[in-house]
C-alpha cells in the first residue's frame, strides 16, 4: 500500500518538495496539503497539470488547523514539514499535535530537495525573515556583473493566485508584473532587481524554471524567502544574520540549518545594531559553524525628503513579512521617523477588513502599520487604512514605492536601503576568490 502523506506549508517549500519528491513516486500517496502564515491560499487546489498523473483531480488544500482531523479521515502516515521561519518551540508544538493524531512527523533534508543547475548558482539565505536577503542579493548580482557574468535571479515562490498561471513566470519589464497580476509582496522582491537591469524568474515549479534560467544565465543568483533554504545545490551558499534579533540565529527553523551550511554569513544592520547583539551572532556563527567567513555590512538608511518627515505627524508603513512571521517591531521607516524626530501615529484604530486581523494575530505590531497586499482585497484594505489613518505624511518603509500601487490622498515619502560593506572580507572579495573576472 502506497504511504499516505500531509504536506504542511504556505504555498511555496511545501509544493517544490511536493513536485522534487513525490509527484512521481507511486510509494506515497500526498491526499492533501494544509497552509498557514498567508491569508486566503487555502481552500484552493493544487491543479492536476501541476500534480501530474497520479493526481488526475489535483490534491486539496486545507487550513492548517484542520490537520487532526485529516489524519484520522485519510488514515495519515507521514506528515511532511515544509515552510519556514518558525521558532524551534513552534515546529515541536506542530510534531506533537501530529505524533497525538498517530502520523509520522518528518522534516526533509536539503539534499533531498535541492536540484543541481548546469551553471554555477550562488545561493542568498538568512536565519530569519526581514534580515537584509534583498539588498545582498542585489549586491551579489551588481558584482557578478562588473566580473563580466551574465546574471539570472530565481526568486523563491511566492504563488498566491491562480497556480496554473504560475508555473514558471520571467520577469524582465515592470509590465511584466501587472501581466503576472502580481501582489505587493511579489513586486517587493522582483522590481528592485528589474530596475537595476536582472531578469527575475519565480513560480511553482522550480526544476521547469531553473531549466528556463539556466538558458540565458552565466550565473544564477538565489534570492531566498523567508529564512528558507534554497532549492538548488550552490557553488557559494550566502546567509544574512541580524544582529537587531541575536540569538534567532540558532532558535529559528530552518534558519538555523541556513547558518550550519553557510560558506559565508553577512552579519547585516551593523551600523544600527547594538554591538552586543553584534558580538553574540559572531560568536553563535564562530560556535555552530567555524570554518564560515564572516562579512560584516550596513544598511544605512535615507529618504527622499527628510523635510516632509522632520517634526511632522507620521504613518509609518513597513514591510509586511518582516513585522508579521518575522517577528520585526520596528523597520527601516520607524528609524527615519525616530532620527528626524518625527510623531508616530498609530494606525491600528483605522485598520479595516483582513488588516484589523493582521493586528489580532501579530499583537507585537504597535505604531506601524505591515504592507501586507496579498490579493486584490487586502490592498485595497490596506489602502483605505492607511487613507483613513490622520497624520501629515506617510513614511514608506517597503521595498518598493508603494505610491505606484497605491492611490494615497496625503503625501508620502519613501526610505531606501541599499547593502554597504563595512571591512574586510567584504563580498567582493569572496566572490572573487569563487569566480575569475570573465
Amino acid at each position: 500500500m502506497r504511504i499516505k502523506v500531509v504536506i504542511m506549508g504556505a504555498a511555496g517549500r511545501d509544493f517544490h518538495n511536493f513536485n522534487v519528491c513525490f509527484r512521481d513516486n507511486k510509494k506515497y500517496e500526498v491526499v492533501s496539503f494544509t497552509a498557514t502564515q498567508i491569508p486566503g491560499i487555502e481552500k484552493r487546489v493544487y491543479p492536476p497539470e501541476l500534480a501530474g498523473p497520479n493526481y488526475p483531480d489535483g490534491i486539496p488544500i486545507y487550513p492548517e488547523e484542520n490537520l487532526p482531523e485529516l489524519i484520522r479521515e485519510h488514515n495519515v502516515d507521514q506528515v511532511v514539514f515544509a515552510y519556514s521561519d518558525v521558532s524551534h518551540e513552534y515546529v515541536m508544538h506542530r510534531a506533537s499535535i501530529v505524533l497525538a493524531s498517530g502520523a509520522d512527523f518528518r522534516l526533509m533534508s536539503p539534499s533531498s530537495t535541492m536540484l543541481r543547475a548546469k551553471v554555477p548558482v550562488v545561493s542568498v539565505c538568512a536565519v530569519r525573515t526581514g534580515s537584509g536577503k534583498s539588498q545582498t542579493s542585489r549586491r551579489v548580482c551588481q558584482i557578478l556583473r562588473k566580473m563580466g557574468y551574465k546574471v539570472v535571479v530565481v526568486r523563491h515562490p511566492m504563488p498566491y493566485g491562480d497556480l496554473r498561471k504560475q508555473v514558471c513566470q520571467r520577469f524582465a519589464s515592470m509590465d511584466d508584473l501587472d501581466k503576472y497580476k502580481c501582489t505587493i509582496e511579489e513586486r517587493e522582491d522582483y522590481e528592485p532587481h528589474i530596475a537595476n537591469g536582472f531578469v527575475v524568474y519565480a513560480g511553482v515549479d522550480y526544476e521547469r524554471i531553473l531549466r528556463e534560467a539556466e538558458k540565458e544565465a552565466d550565473v544564477i543568483v538565489w534570492d531566498g524567502g523567508n529564512n528558507d533554504v534554497s532549492f538548488y545545490v550552490s557553488d557559494l551558499y550566502i546567509v544574512v544574520a541580524d544582529p537587531h534579533r541575536p540569538g534567532h540565529e540558532l532558535t529559528y527553523h530552518p534558519g538555523e540549518t541556513n547558518l550550519r551550511m553557510a560558506d559565508v554569513v553577512v552579519i547585516n544592520k551593523v551600523d544600527t545594531a547594538d554591538p552586543e547583539g553584534i558580538e553574540i551572532v559572531r560568536k553563535n556563527v564562530k560556535t555552530v559553524n567555524p570554518d564560515a567567513t564572516i562579512v560584516k555590512t550596513a544598511s544605512p538608511v535615507t529618504v527622499d525628503n527628510p523635510e516632509l518627515v522632520r517634526g511632522k505627524k507620521v504613518l509609518v508603513v513597513e514591510d509586511g513579512p518582516t513585522l508579521t512571521h518575522g517577528g520585526m517591531a520596528y523597520g527601516a521607516g520607524t528609524i527615519i521617523a525616530k532620527k528626524l524626530g518625527a510623531s508616530v501615529v498609530d494606525p491600528r484604530p483605522y485598520a479595516v477588513g483582513s488588516i484589523v486581523d493582521v493586528f489580532e494575530k501579530y499583537s507585537h505590531i504597535r505604531g506601524l502599520l505591515p504592507a501586507v497586499g496579498y490579493g486584490k482585497e487586502q490592498i485595497r484594505e490596506l489602502e483605505e487604512t492607511i487613507n483613513a489613518t490622520p497624520c501629515d505624511v506617510v513614511v514608506i518603509g517597503t521595498p518598493i514605492d508603494l505610491r505606484q500601487a497605491l492611490r494615497l490622498d496625503k503625501p508620502a515619502v519613501r526610505v531606501r536601503y541599499e547593502l554597504q560593506d563595512v571591512g574586510k572580507p567584504d563580498l567582493e572579495d569572496v566572490l572573487s576568490s569563487r569566480f575569475s573576472k570573465r
